[in-house]
């Protein structure tokens, strides 16, 4: 227990005389004000925010969404192969990639894949 402590400690004291000398020896430049204001996705921070935004990137943004969390859900089919039975392994598997292969030919009727137009 005194161990556990003692590490958790000296991990924390460390870590903090690290933090405590970057920040005394970082090379601290001229204030400015390009430095010195937010730059987000291309948008000119002191002009209106009432921009319009084109949808095609937040189209895209949500499909890689999509078909990361699709990623995260297909993982655990190769874990559980050798638990379950290879018929119920492969109609799970087999539904769930036709439902998503069927939302990827969806998007692309849709032309939401298309960059031009």
């Amino acid at each position: 227990m005194y161990v556990v402590f003692f590490c958790m400690s000296l991990g924390l004291l460390i870590s903090l005389v690290v933090m405590f000398l970057a920040s005394l020896l970082s090379k601290k430049t001229i204030m400015d004000r390009e430095k010195n204001s937010p730059y987000e996705c291309g948008f000119d921070p002191k002009g209106s925010g009432r921009l319009p935004f084109s949808l095609r990137f937040f189209l895209i943004a949500v499909i890689f969404l999509i078909f990361d969390v699709e990623i995260t859900l297909l993982l655990p089919l190769a874990c559980v192969i050798g638990i379950t039975d290879i018929f119920s392994w492969m109609i799970t598997g087999s539904f769930f990639l036709f439902v998503l292969l069927y939302g990827l030919y969806y998007e692309w009727s849709q032309g939401a894949l298309e960059w031009s137009g």
